[in-house]
């Protein structure tokens, strides 16, 4: 995996996951790939996986059963994507709003270019 310098290591990371995960590669109870197995597989660091790691569990997207491993919760999709809409209002849209006022682009025409791209994605 490449790793981009604006953001850090173990939230690609975790991000790399939300998309496994979103995907369906792995479904809510499934059990995850191990500190270890994710740090060879990214070839990372083993306490960046487990930053990743302790990010995940902190939003309760994972658990650990003692001597098994981590698992995802049952609703894991659902806490993703309150994460990640918590991150688009927190990042995105004031980063958005300032490259915005940079342009001169007003609210108006960037609902009406969302509208075209909305269109164009759902035909």
């Amino acid at each position: 995996m490449e790793f981009k310098t604006e953001r850090p290591i173990y939230r690609q990371i975790a991000d790399y996951c939300f998309a496994r995960i979103l995907a369906g590669e792995w479904p809510p109870g499934s059990r995850i790939p191990s500190v270890r197995e994710l740090a060879v597989m990214m070839t990372v660091n083993t306490h960046t996986v487990l930053k990743a790691f302790e990010f995940l569990q902190s939003h309760g997207i994972i658990a650990p059963r003692r001597g098994m491993g981590f698992y995802l919760t049952d609703d894991a999709p659902q806490r993703i994507a309150a994460t990640r809409r918590e991150d688009f209002f927190s990042s995105t849209v004031p980063a958005l709003a300032e490259e915005m006022r940079l342009l001169g682009i007003t609210p108006d025409q960037l609902l009406e270019a969302l509208a075209a791209t909305t269109a164009t994605v759902h035909n």
